[in-house]
């Protein structure tokens, strides 16, 4: 059996006689791992080529074009994806509204990280202000980390306060608070007075 080209494709050569349907196999199988593969999305890659060879390429319907990394685990590399899209909302808790900046939240990096953005005002245009925790919302269930997250968040500086940052978090999914539950982002903050907005803009992993 004579092998052709760099992936070294198995054809019959010389005086061998061909057995049709077992070179025919031998050829698409030598083949394979150099096709590119589809699948609908990520969970769909998950399912059909998990357990594909290292070096298997596959493409989502949306144009993502993932590498895999291992022929032992689930470990792809992500070699193009679309740009992501603020396509999330956010449940701004009772009392609450967005402020200026609109608010988005969106999911990349392969569902790895949760990116958020706007401001959060009070719907009466009264200052955020409490000793303790501000419950200001909730993300989306799917966006729940298994633990606490934290990000530094910026507000107003305007009337007498002169502290222009505070600390925001999600709870996780093992949390349980006084404040809030699972998912919801509550505001920490320390500045005189409190603030007339607050900008919730960061992110956090989800794993």
């Amino acid at each position: 059996m004579a092998t052709l080209g760099y992936a070294n494709l198995p054809v019959p050569g010389g005086g061998q006689s061909p057995v049709v349907p077992a070179d025919f196999a031998e050829l698409a199988e030598a083949i394979d791992p150099h096709l590119r593969h589809t699948a609908v999305d990520l969970a769909d890659r998950t399912t059909k080529y998990a357990d594909a060879p290292i070096q298997t390429l596959v493409t989502a319907n949306d144009g993502t074009m993932w590498l895999k990394l291992s022929s032992s685990t689930d470990t792809w590399a992500t070699l193009w994806s679309p740009p992501p899209v603020w396509d999330r909302t956010i449940d701004l808790a009772a009392g609450m509204q967005a402020g200026d900046s609109a608010l988005g939240l969106m999911v990349v990096d392969g569902g790895r990280r949760v990116e958020l953005k706007g401001r959060i005002e009070r719907v009466d245009a009264g200052k955020i202000n409490d000793a303790n925790a501000v419950n200001m919302g909730s993300v989306p269930n799917d966006c729940i980390p298994p633990a606490l997250r934290t990000w530094p968040g910026t507000c107003s500086a305007a009337g007498t306060t002169t502290d222009t940052t505070g600390r925001l978090e999600v709870l996780g999914s093992n949390e349980s608070s006084s404040y809030g539950d699972p998912g919801d982002i509550l505001w920490w903050y320390q500045g005189t007075d409190g603030t007339d907005w607050v900008d919730i803009s960061g992110y956090y992993w989800k794993i």
